[in-house]
Formats: C-alpha cells, structure tokens, sequence
C-alpha cells in the first residue's frame, strides 16, 4: 500500500504542476503584461503558426519600425490580427499609421492603415498548438469540460489522504472494540 501512495503521490504532483504551468501560461502571464492571442489564420506563416497562443506586450507607437510585427485591432468588431509593418506613414491629423502585410500574403493590408490607437502591442513570444487548448477552454463545451477536469484533479489529489483518514478510524474503531469485547 505504502508503495502505491509514493506513485500515487508522484502521479498526482505531476498533474497539479503540468494544470498551474498550463494556468500560468493562459492567464498568469497578464500579471506581466501581456495579452495572449490565438493565432487563427496562416497569414502570418511560418513565423506563427495556425494554433500558436502569441504573447503581445504593449509597445509605444512610435517604438514600432519598419519589420516588426505587431499585434492590432482590424475593425469594428474588435477583430485582432498580427502583421508585420512594411511602411509606416503619417495622416493629416499628426497620427501614426501602419502600412501591415501578413508574411504568407502577396499584398499589404487594404486601407489607410492601421490607426495608432488600435495598436495592441507587439508579440514577444510564440508557444505552438497552445491556442488550440486555449480556444477549447474559452467557449463551452471547453469551458465545462475545464472545470470539470479540475474538479477531478483536486478530488484526486485529495482522495488519498480522505480515504486514509477513513481507513485509519475504521482501523482504530475495530481496535477498541476488539479489546473492549476482551475485556
């Protein structure tokens, strides 16, 4: 038995590390300022693939050169997109606007640009087929199936110990009565 609670108690750690490094990765990060993005199209291949989870940090419009990609608001359905910056222009009212293009495009993005305001920032790093998981977790069912999973988790890893302070009363209860019945 005792042998069992070692593996069991391995196994379990192990769960509980993979579920915060898993939490830390999706949501922890914000504490540090980034926003996190799945990347849904392939416009941007391969630089960041279809399914990537993009880590954007907010940057200072006129920090943003020609090359860089940056991550940005499309339209006005708050649609967010991420291209690199081919040109970098100036309108009549002083704002900055940038000419963008997705890597995997032959033309750079129609209009007049993207706004300085719609600027969300600019991606720091990528982690690949993350954004798959992340896009499951923030829409039912994903989001039912998450909490349902972490419910487990804690269930098991608190079921040993439940279950062994069961089993050592039982054990002391049949004790006392033994020698109660003795004496």
């Amino acid at each position: 038995m005792n042998s069992f609670k070692k593996i069991w108690s391995i196994i379990s750690t192990v769960i509980v590390v993979l579920a915060v490094i898993l939490a830390v990765a999706l949501a922890g990060v914000r504490l540090l300022g980034f926003q996190v993005y799945t990347v849904l199209s392939g416009s941007m291949e391969p630089t960041y693939h279809v399914g990537s989870l993009i880590y954007v940090k907010k940057v200072d419009p006129a920090d943003v050169k020609v090359g860089d990609p940056i991550t940005f608001v499309l339209n006005e359905d708050l649609v967010v997109a991420t291209h690199r910056v081919v040109d970098i222009k100036t309108d009549d009212q002083g704002a900055i606007r940038f000419i963008t293009k997705g890597d995997a495009n032959d033309t750079a993005d129609g209009g007049d640009g993207v706004h300085q305001n719609n600027l969300l920032g600019r991606p720091v790093f990528t982690i690949p087929y993350l954004g798959y998981l992340s896009s499951f977790i923030q829409h039912p069912p994903g989001t039912y199936l998450a909490i349902a999973v972490g419910a487990v988790l804690l269930l098991l890893v608190f079921l040993p110990d439940l279950l062994g302070a069961i089993l050592s009363n039982d054990k002391g209860k049949n004790k006392k009565e033994e020698q109660e019945q003795k004496t």
